[in-house]
């Protein structure tokens, strides 16, 4: 899968959001100061090409809609991000996070509740 610059992503994660629409329903929920009309429309084709919108022709005009799940994209480029930086090590970017102050104590708990549940998992 190919990785997204950050001005597709920003769009991309619009068209994950409203599920479907009109390059005018992704303009209208970008903040200020918006693209023009026809830079969100280059990056919604260039989103087409790379395969991850698809849309339905009305005419002239074009309702997009996403063909690959936001959950997917996030598993491949947190795979990749963990693969380059991590020397492909999950311990290493948890320890990363913990040591550089960036979890509270609140979400170190949780996150220690999510691994013991699934170390129970793996164990049956």
């Amino acid at each position: 899968m190919k990785e997204l610059t950050k001005a597709e992503e920003q769009v991309m994660q619009l068209i994950w959001e409203i599920k479907q629409g009109f390059v005018k329903d992704i303009l209208e929920r970008m903040e200020e100061p918006k693209p023009a009309y026809n830079t969100v429309s280059t990056i919604v084709r260039i989103l087409e090409k790379k395969g991850f919108v698809g849309y339905i022709a009305y005419g002239k005009t074009h309702q997009y809609y996403p063909l690959i799940a936001k959950e997917d994209y996030r598993k491949e480029l947190m795979g990749g991000v963990v693969k380059n930086y991590f020397s492909n090590s999950f311990r290493q970017l948890v320890s990363f996070f913990a040591e550089e102050k960036k979890l509270s104590l609140k979400e170190l708990e949780e996150l220690k509740s999510i691994v013991d549940q699934e170390i129970i998992k793996q164990k049956k």
